[in-house]
């Protein structure tokens, strides 16, 4: 795996785009501090761009599916690399609605990426180096985000906002030019299959009744509900934590510990994945993430909230590398652009949900409870559907005594 190019080229690619994207996260925080004073409003904002990667997610998918995979990455790091200029624009005129404008624009970007990037991992790696390869990919998207929030810190230290954003501009322009090196050979995936083109063909909507065939699929899909209650809301916390602690310096501590642990929760799932099942992994890690957020009503309390996101960050680095290898194993390849461009929708739907309802329950009942809310609604999700789940092993172990 490690003398491919194009493992190489995908995951400097990503350490890249993500010091990028987090030069532009923490810019987006620092600009929208100065210009908006209601968290929900700051919520409303945000969820404006996830609601346009939601309207293009078919298309997406459709297009990933039928078109040459490394284009759509290359078109769609274009859109993103030229969507600063909202950003800069922003700056200078002091109005909310350029960076309405960048955000929209990044959102569609990543729309397209993201399900292309998916779908281009099983094409570079072998089946049985899935679960390392995407463990590895999301090791070094927390690498990124981790250097690219202390970056972003430093720089708004040392220069103006704007400088921050031409940082993130250059990331981006040189995500771009990298990927003209990747390649991708779909041919033989073409030859495997005699029906990819009549599937590249049809509707975004034929997803759904593989997903509906495949319980193992639709019962992680719903899973994934438990980390995004908490994701969703993520950046909007942290400041809030911040401004409860009235400590700058929180931030980063938060981000640190969220990013180290995750990295070490990805390396571990590796180790874990070969005595437990898959399932068993993400029943217990969508556990845990749901016990810390209950940890975050002692917010306050600088240790116990650093201590509450390292060890989200930790459930979640063994939670996604697993769920990442099921989708992309299970799904039929022919089929895992409209599928990864359903998930991206999915996520950014919820994410949608979490970012408003989060901004709403901060002003209305602050973070403690908040969190106390939400962590509740996790664990008792996360035993409902543990619950379904064996019951629906025993009725199969069942039918297979039976025949």
């Amino acid at each position: 795996m490690w003398k491919n190019k194009n493992v190489w080229i995908l995951l400097c690619g990503e350490f890249i785009v993500g010091l990028g994207l987090w030069l532009g996260i923490i810019g987006n925080l620092e600009f929208m501090q100065e210009k908006v004073p209601s968290d929900f409003l700051k919520s409303i904002i945000l969820a404006i761009g996830l609601l346009a990667g939601i309207i293009v997610g078919p298309l997406a998918g459709k297009l990933t599916d039928q078109s040459n995979k490394k284009m759509v990455m290359l078109v769609s790091g274009f859109i993103r690399t030229a969507s600063v200029i909202f950003m800069l624009i922003a700056i200078k005129t002091g109005s909310v609605w350029w960076m309405i404008a960048f955000l929209i624009f990044i959102q569609i970007s990543a729309a397209f990426y993201f399900p292309a990037l998916q779908a281009a991992i099983p094409l570079v790696v072998e089946e049985k180096d899935l679960l390392r390869m995407n463990g590895v990919y999301m090791n070094v998207s927390t690498l990124s985000r981790i250097l690219g929030t202390a970056v972003a810190g430093i720089f708004l230290s040392i220069m103006s906002l704007s400088m921050v954003y031409i940082a993130s501009f250059i990331a981006y322009f040189l995500l771009f030019v990298l990927t003209w090196f990747l390649t991708l050979d779909e041919s033989k995936k073409e030859q495997k299959s005699s029906k990819t083109k009549e599937s590249s063909s049809t509707s975004f909507n034929d997803i759904f009744p593989i997903i509906k065939g495949l319980p193992i699929v639709f019962m992680t899909l719903v899973l994934t509900l438990v980390p995004l209650l908490f994701i969703g809301g993520f950046n909007l916390m942290v400041i809030n934590i911040s401004e409860l602690q009235d400590s700058s310096t929180i931030k980063s501590w938060i981000y640190t510990a969220e990013g180290v642990a995750f990295m070490l929760g990805a390396f571990v799932v590796k180790q874990i994945s070969h005595k437990f099942s898959p399932y068993t992994i993400l029943f217990f890690f969508s556990f845990i993430i749901g016990l810390s957020q209950v940890l975050l009503y002692f917010a306050q309390i600088p240790l116990l909230s650093v201590f509450a996101f390292a060890l989200f960050g930790f459930a979640v680095g063994c939670f996604f590398p697993t769920t990442a290898t099921i989708f992309q194993t299970k799904v039929p390849k022919d089929f895992h652009g409209r599928f990864f461009s359903f998930r991206n929708m999915l996520d950014r739907l919820i994410f949608q949900v979490v970012l408003l309802i989060t901004g709403f329950l901060l002003d209305a009942v602050g973070l403690p409870y908040m969190t106390v809310i939400f962590g509740t609604f996790s664990l008792l999700m996360t035993t409902f559907f543990y619950m379904k789940f064996k019951k629906l092993n025993i009725a199969s172990q069942v039918r297979d005594k039976i025949s």
